[in-house]
């Protein structure tokens, strides 16, 4: 079998910014990148506030208005940001819930939702505070996001 290069390695990281970007339209589904960190120029996100984000983003997310067309959110295994998946989402709804999602997480002061040894498959990895410090850096990103602002390549 002959690899191939996959739509995420074409995308040139060395020009690549915070922000939100459709990665990738496949029939009705988008996939969004949420691009929190600078790629190979910034620390990476810790997995346990990587695990914390997903736990909270993902509960906001489903509990949304939009929750029907959103289908995934997950982490980067690079650590940079996360992946959304929706479907039958206007792209400029899809940038305000990303983020009013991030706002929500960067002033959440609440119990982190499944994150009980009976919900989570790694319940004790999780940092919520730092969590909270990389939505409350993210978050600013987004204001004034528009729809011009989603190629990879603006």
């Amino acid at each position: 079998m002959e690899l191939r290069k996959i739509a995420s390695f074409q995308v040139d990281h060395t020009r690549l910014k915070r922000g939100m970007y459709v990665s990738r339209i496949d029939g009705d589904i988008v996939t969004w990148d949420i691009r929190m960190k600078l790629p190979n120029a910034e620390a990476v996100i810790s997995n346990a506030a990587i695990h914390s984000i997903e736990h909270l983003v993902a509960t906001f997310l489903r509990s949304s208005a939009l929750a029907d067309g959103v289908l995934y959110f997950g982490p980067m295994g690079c650590r940079t940001g996360f992946y959304l998946l929706t479907r039958g989402i206007s792209n400029a709804d899809a940038i305000a819930l990303v983020r009013g999602a991030f706002e929500f997480l960067a002033n959440y002061d609440g119990p982190l939702p499944g994150a009980s040894e009976a919900e989570c498959g790694n319940w004790r990895e999780h940092d919520l505070g730092a969590a909270r410090a990389e939505a409350a850096v993210y978050a600013p990103v987004l204001e004034g996001y528009t729809e011009a602002m989603l190629p990879y390549d603006r």
